[in-house]
């Protein structure tokens, strides 16, 4: 099927979904109601496109009817610059309605909750994890993502780990490449000699799961709980509040005290816990899809070493597409976007070259 055949079905699809959102008794069946109003969301882009398209088509046909047919000067040079602009329109319009009939990501609606996690370089890595989240959180308000804390635990320097969760339009579709190693080359503020460390963290960006999609057994689960306790070995209480969670066939565990409350930090426990379950599944789809396809970009493998921010040099390096950027402050700050972009236009075309292959 060509280009502008899949198109007419999408319109032809579109307009079907439309009137069944017009059927008032659709609005007592929410499930159906909340798919037919998702699966309608998600082709709306390319329809409108399309629309765009046809209407400068049109236009494109009534300047080569009135320069064929006029025989007023003036009037068939308005038609021939008219052509010369709407056929110089038109490659980019075609790109455009290409990426748009890409294969979705069934993930990019969806909210994550990300895991940053300090690696080596001891407290340096650990203020890095600090640095990193700061960056995100910056990144996530000017796309009018809201960020909440989930977990954190705190080191004598900086952050060990921190879990927080990122809600909005899209999420995981401008974050999902963010998984990874994070290297940082610069001096430590303790170091006297003024040497270059090289740090590392780590950053999972896990999609998050509602119970429809996926169920935890809670068979499957241990649940134990124990005194928390502070930096220092301070108790934090004299309760056993703190609440560790392991998920028998994988292992995974997660340990939360961040309240004081047993059943609150039970709570944020399974939570974590669900969505990393969830993600390891989503981990193993991925790198099932890159033996057959070239377009993923690191999302399968946790310990791929995926980006250098070295700061004696100012510069920004992301492996995977080789991209080199000397504005290391304002990403660092949270102007994140050229990178976030440049990896979502790599993916892009790496999948348009699949299916021209």
């Amino acid at each position: 099927m060509g280009m502008f055949d899949k198109l007419e079905a999408v319109v032809r699809r579109y307009e079907t979904l439309t009137e069944k959102l017009a059927d008032p008794s659709l609005y007592d069946r929410q499930a159906e109601f909340k798919q037919i109003s998702s699966e309608r969301s998600s082709i709306e882009d390319v329809v409108q496109a399309y629309q765009e398209y046809k209407k400068i088509k049109d236009e494109l046909t009534q300047a080569k009817d009135v320069l064929k047919n006029e025989k007023d000067e003036d009037m068939r040079d308005m038609a021939k610059e008219e052509i010369s602009e709407i056929e110089g329109k038109l490659p980019d319009l075609e790109s455009e309605l290409k990426i748009l009939l890409l294969p979705k990501d069934p993930l990019d609606d969806k909210n994550v909750m990300i895991e940053i996690r300090a690696g080596a370089g001891g407290d340096e890595a650990s203020i890095f994890v600090g640095d990193v989240l700061r960056m995100y959180q910056n990144y996530c308000s000017d796309l009018s993502f809201k960020t909440e804390i989930v977990s954190i635990s705190e080191g004598d320097e900086g952050i060990k780990e921190v879990i927080f969760s990122v809600s909005g339009d899209k999420v995981y579709s401008k974050l999902k490449f963010e998984s990874g190693v994070h290297r940082v080359q610069r001096v430590p503020k303790t170091e006297s000699q003024g040497r270059v460390h090289t740090s590392t963290i780590t950053v999972a960006v896990m999609p998050e799961v509602d119970d429809v999609e996926f169920e935890l057994d809670m068979n499957q689960v241990r649940i134990d709980v124990y005194r928390s306790g502070g930096a220092g070995g301070q108790s934090v209480n004299t309760t056993d509040s703190a609440v560790r969670v392991t998920h028998i066939p994988t292992g995974i565990q997660v340990a939360n005290q961040d309240q004081k409350s047993q059943l609150k930090n039970k709570e944020k426990a399974l939570k974590i816990l669900r969505n990393r379950i969830y993600d390891k599944m989503v981990q193993e789809a991925h790198a099932s899809e890159a033996e057959e396809r070239r377009s993923l970009i690191g999302r399968g493998d946790r310990s791929e070493r995926i980006r250098t921010y070295n700061y004696p040099q100012g510069r920004v390096t992301d492996h995977r597409i080789g991209l080199t950027l000397y504005n290391l402050d304002r990403i660092v700050a949270g102007d994140l976007g050229a990178v976030t972009d440049a990896l979502v236009a790599h993916n892009q075309a790496e999948l348009l070259k699949g299916q021209d292959e």
